[in-house]
C-alpha cells in the first residue's frame, strides 16, 4: 500500500470518528412538555344584576404537585423552602389574571396578569406571595422551574395557619362569604402546609 492510499484511509477514519463523536454530543436545546397536566383553577366573578353585565373578576390557575411523605421531615422541608422562592405549582407558571386592581395583604396589585410564587425567609419565619411580571419572564425565556432567577416585582405577606385539612396536592382557594363579597380570602394548602392572605376587592359597579 503506497503512502498516498494510507493518507486517504487515515483521513476517512478520522472523518467517520468525527461524525460519530458529533452524533453522540447532546443537543443544545431539547423539547419537553405534558399532554394533560393536572391543573387547578379558582375564580371569583361579580355580576351587576341591574345592568345585566359583568362587574369584575379574578382567577388563579396553577399546577398541582403531590405532597410527599418525605416533606414531613422538618429538616428536609426546611432545606427545600428556607430562603427560596417556590413556584407554587408545577409544569407551567401559576398565574393570577385580574381585570381590576386588588389589595392583597395590604399590597396593591394592579389589574393584569401576574406569575405567582411563594417565598420563605431564610429563618423560616415569614412567607410571602411573590409577583412576577410575565413580560419580563417571557423575555428571558424563563421556565417556571427557574423562578429563582425571575425578577420579583413585589411581595405580599402570607399568614401561616393551623392546618384544617391535609391536601394531597396543591390547592388554592378564593373564599368569600355574603354579604361581604368584596372581602376574599386566598388560601393555599399543600400537605401539612396552609397559608392565607386577605384580598380586598375595589368598589363594584
Amino acid at each position: 500500500m503506497n503512502h498516498h492510499v494510507k493518507r486517504i484511509l487515515v483521513s476517512s477514519v478520522l472523518l467517520v470518528c468525527a461524525g460519530v463523536a458529533q452524533a453522540q454530543q447532546k443537543p443544545n436545546v431539547i423539547a419537553f412538555g405534558s399532554d394533560s397536566p393536572d391543573r387547578g383553577t379558582t375564580r371569583v366573578g361579580y355580576w351587576n344584576q341591574q345592568k345585566n353585565k359583568g362587574a369584575g373578576q379574578f382567577a388563579i390557575d396553577h399546577g398541582r404537585p403531590a405532597w410527599k411523605k418525605e416533606y414531613e421531615d422538618t429538616a428536609k422541608f426546611d432545606a427545600m423552602t428556607k430562603g427560596k422562592v417556590w413556584r407554587l405549582g408545577d409544569n407551567f407558571w401559576t398565574s393570577l389574571d385580574t381585570d381590576m386592581p386588588l389589595t392583597i395583604s395590604g399590597k396593591t396589585v394592579p389589574a393584569g396578569s401576574w406569575y405567582l410564587g411563594v417565598e420563605r425567609s431564610a429563618d423560616g419565619a415569614q412567607w410571602n406571595l411573590v409577583f412576577i411580571d410575565p413580560v419580563k419572564a417571557r423575555a428571558g425565556h424563563m421556565d417556571a422551574s427557574e423562578i429563582g432567577r425571575a425578577p420579583v416585582e413585589f411581595k405580599a405577606p402570607l399568614t401561616l395557619e393551623q392546618v384544617t385539612e391535609v391536601k394531597d396536592k396543591v390547592t388554592i382557594d378564593l373564599i368569600y362569604k355574603a354579604p361581604n363579597i368584596r372581602d376574599v380570602t386566598l388560601r393555599i394548602g399543600w400537605g401539612k402546609l396552609q397559608l392565607s392572605a386577605p384580598v380586598k376587592v375595589p368598589a363594584l359597579e
